[in-house]
């Protein structure tokens, strides 16, 4: 992405709305400007008239006048730079706001194709570059360039010969800027990189940590850990390297610049050509433009930062979704509740060359049960989850009740789907609020119902604080057994046409798998059900079930049927049934 047009974007969505705060922020470094560059200036009446003339009557106005010089420029510098951060810490929030609106808006599919740590990374990591140089460097462009401005005003003034000497150094410090910053921009992808690899290993760590202490890893994660926090100090050390090679290089041309002045300004002064009083007021001058230089050759850096951080922040809040809201559209009416498959293929973007469905047709037939059956990555669970569009079709198409759900509103559809699937996820948040997020307007009564319907109760009385009990970190002070009851009581409560259980008895004990299949069956009663089962005795009384291989359908029957013309299905049967 080009950095104008990168300019503009952060312009046009972000700053504009600041953009009174901004000038009111100039208007306060132009004090600052004004105020260092009469600190200067009033050496030299302070020098000709007080210590070379002895003229009594200056002797308190002039220290006076240099105590409002500083005492403006510090208050106006406290009051730009506050106004600077409320409105960098804006914008970081809306950039943030946008970056978290359009993940959970994006389609699963793009979620899935990059580990989450790398997207915190660019949450965090990325989102503060941008918010530094706004805080920073815009302002340093403003209060520095200003004040170096006026201070070239007050050397010219002075003295037009040493002026021009002077003013060497600054074409000088703008190409070691320029330089520096492309190496900054490179140094700080890579950093970016290596934060979001420290937080995909956190993320991995925390959910992997039972295993870690079974397979006794602790060795090996600590030296993994090790690995990559200093991988991503490395980085950042070279950052900070880069960001301070400005100050040496800054040192000695000021040195030189400096030396070369008091030379050529003494046989000023020795030919008459320069009063002291001049040269002091010039020395001062230069000296207090020292700062805004070097400043200034440090905001290149940070706005190489910045834009580095924005050509990777704005792709992800522009993600074009491949399943539209069609938000505009007719909502979906389901009666019967008929899906039906029609030549369905579907590939991942990221492997093109894999199909994972391959020429679907089926159909589930309204108000009852069907059944999918096959080896794990047949496709079963990819199938079940193109009909919430949760996936889309890369050819064909679904229709419920004929009408092809990708014309309908996607809202309408998926507020009559309820789904139970074998990984049970829940929130940090209490059981309530747990249960309830699958119909927020649900009354307290109506969850209660739901959880007594999914056999949720008993345990529920049995904790702490009842259904006000915070579970933890998706549902971590739950049994297996608990959390997927919980995840029932979720779809009682929706009370939805279409459920889609996927292996969802597979974590359970055989106490507990009794209890919910019973609840399972009021569930799912005069329903559109679709099931996954690993364990083929919850499926037999299904009136169809379709047997998937390699992202084909290749059999479908009763279970009678297929036993009798379908190999895959009859070896199911035998290694779990006869087994048993």
């Amino acid at each position: 992405m080009i950095k104008s047009k990168i300019f503009k974007r952060l312009y046009q969505d972000y700053t504009k709305k600041f953009i009174g705060k901004i000038l009111l922020a100039a208007f306060f470094s132009i004090i600052v400007a004004l105020s260092t560059s009469a600190t200067a200036w009033l050496l030299d009446p302070a020098i000709e008239k007080i210590f070379i003339n002895k003229d009594q009557t200056l002797i308190i106005l002039i220290p006076l006048a240099i105590i409002i010089a500083f005492s403006a420029k510090g208050i106006s510098l406290y009051f730009a730079k506050l106004i600077m951060i409320n409105v960098s810490e804006e914008i970081k929030k809306i950039l943030q706001t946008d970056m978290l609106k359009s993940f959970i808006r994006a389609d699963t599919e793009i979620i899935e194709s990059k580990h989450s740590g790398k997207y915190i990374s660019n949450l965090n990591f990325d989102v503060n570059q941008i918010t530094r140089m706004l805080a920073e460097a815009f302002l340093s462009i403003f209060k520095d360039g200003l004040t170096l401005i006026g201070l070239l005003c007050v050397m010219f003034l002075q003295n037009w010969k040493l002026s021009l000497i002077a003013i060497i150094m600054i074409p000088l410090a703008s190409i070691t800027a320029k330089i520096l910053g492309k190496r900054m921009s490179k140094i700080s992808t890579q950093a970016q990189e290596k934060s979001g690899d420290l937080n995909r290993y956190l993320i991995d760590l925390f959910k992997n940590h039972k295993i870690i202490k079974i397979f006794q890893r602790e060795n090996y994660e600590e030296n993994r850990s090790e690995s990559f926090v200093n991988d991503l100090k490395e980085k950042s050390a070279k950052i900070s390297a880069v960001y301070i090679r400005s100050a040496p290089v800054m040192e000695i041309l000021t040195g030189i610049m400096i030396a070369i002045l008091i030379f050529y300004s003494g046989k000023l002064i020795i030919s008459g050509e320069i009063a002291i009083n001049n040269f002091f007021s010039f020395l001062a001058a230069m000296m207090l433009a020292y700062q805004p230089v070097k400043t200034l050759t440090k905001v290149n850096i940070s706005i190489s930062q910045g834009f580095a951080a924005a050509e990777r922040i704005l792709p992800i809040i522009d993600i074009e979704n491949k399943i539209n809201f069609n938000e505009d559209k007719d909502r979906l009416v389901i009666s019967n509740g008929n899906i039906i498959f029609e030549d369905v293929d579907f590939t991942y973007k990221s492997n093109l060359n894999n199909k994972v469905l391959q020429n679907i047709n089926a159909k589930f037939t309204g108000g009852k049960m069907t059944a999918l059956v096959g080896h794990s990555g047949s496709g079963k669970s990819t199938l079940l989850n193109m009909i919430p569009i949760i996936y889309a079709p890369t050819n064909g198409a679904i229709h419920i009740d004929n009408q092809d759900i990708s014309e309908f509103n996607l809202a309408s559809l998926r507020s009559e789907i309820s789904i139970v699937d074998q990984n049970t996820t829940l929130f940090d948040d209490t059981v309530l609020n747990n249960i309830k997020y699958a119909r927020p307007e649900a009354s307290n009564e109506e969850v209660l119902e739901a959880a007594k319907q999914s056999m949720c109760k008993e345990f529920i009385d049995n904790l702490e604080n009842g259904y006000e009990t915070m579970i933890g970190e998706n549902g971590v002070k739950l049994s297996g057994g608990e959390k997927q009851r919980l995840s029932i009581a979720r779809a009682f409560l929706k009370k939805s046409k279409i459920i889609l259980l996927d292996e969802a008895t597979s974590s359970l004990d055989s106490e507990t798998e009794e209890k919910i299949q019973k609840a399972l069956s009021q569930l799912i009663l005069n329903k559109t059900t679709i099931v996954i089962a690993h364990r083929l005795s919850t499926i037999l009384n299904s009136d169809n079930i379709y047997v998937v291989d390699k992202g084909k359908i290749i059999d479908s029957g009763k279970h009678e049927e297929l036993l009798a013309q379908s190999k895959i299905y009859k070896n199911f049967y035998e290694h779990q049934i006869k087994k048993n």
